[in-house]
């Protein structure tokens, strides 16, 4: 099955106006933009057959192309990273049968977090949309419950049933559990990875469906599929030893910094 992988990039955000642009610096001092790291991240997974930028921002094209990236122009309506994704495919005229959604917030993203998703998919033909989890250590679930008690959005969190298919995301920190984590300790809660794949059927017809009260109050985009009663699979990943958090607000800049710098990113 062909893969194409799309990281939609907009400038407008309510948390983080111009995020795709933000700087970060790497284990040698060099600084590249979140958008550079993010295509970085895409361009090296494994048995893909094309990687495109998806915007509707001119600022962001023109950052995209000098670093050497392809870039799909797509309307500012487009409410969220799905809805760019579809048309993304829409405006390419693809033909892809795996189209992967790797949202440019999420630079540390592993090569083999994508490549498993992927086999997800050709292994699991019911599934209509594919979605990456992390049980997260003390560390990660720690950082968690402080973001929440500072009044701040951290990472989502995933709650799914024996068969990994999706019950529900949410961006409060669930399962509930009143345990104390040591950094290093296995935790019961399951980190979501803002990596997301689809059935072209699927991503098409995302966008004709309104958005509904789960997907309104959580501001998560997949729960739209859930509410229409759609099958997401999720796919419990391994961190391998590698660090990763997302880029959902200013504060999270020295935070990924600081593991790039650990994990010797560049």
């Amino acid at each position: 099955m062909s893969v194409l992988i799309v990281i939609p990039a907009r400038y407008a955000s309510t948390r983080y106006p111009a995020k795709p642009l933000a700087e970060l610096k790497g284990a040698s001092g060099q600084s590249r933009s979140l958008i550079q790291r993010a295509w970085e991240a895409a361009i090296a997974v494994n048995g893909v057959d094309r990687v495109v930028v998806a915007t509707d921002d001119d600022r962001i094209k023109d950052a995209a192309e000098a670093f050497g990236a392809e870039v799909v122009m797509t309307p500012e309506s487009c409410a969220n990273g799905t809805e760019r994704c579809a048309a993304a495919y829409d405006a390419l005229g693809s033909d892809a049968e795996i189209v992967v959604n790797l949202q440019g917030d999420a630079p540390l993203t592993p090569h083999w977090f994508v490549e498993d998703l992927v086999s997800a998919m050709r292994a699991t033909p019911e599934a209509d949309i594919a979605t990456p989890v992390l049980r997260c250590d003390g560390r990660a679930l720690n950082g968690f419950l402080a973001d929440r008690k500072a009044g701040r959005v951290g990472g989502t969190t995933a709650v799914f049933d024996a068969n990994m298919r999706a019950m529900y995301f949410s961006k409060e920190v669930v399962p509930f559990t009143s345990d104390t984590y040591a950094d290093d300790a296995e935790t019961p809660v399951f980190h979501h990875v803002g990596v997301y794949a689809y059935r072209p059927v699927a991503l098409m017809t995302y966008p004709t469906w309104q958005v509904g009260p789960l997907e309104h109050l959580e501001g998560l985009e997949q729960l739209r599929f859930m509410e229409q009663g759609g099958t997401v699979r999720c796919v419990e990943v391994e961190a391998r030893g590698k660090q990763f958090w997302e880029l959902n607000n200013p504060e999270d800049v020295p935070v990924l910094e600081r593991m790039m710098q650990e994990m010797g990113v560049e």
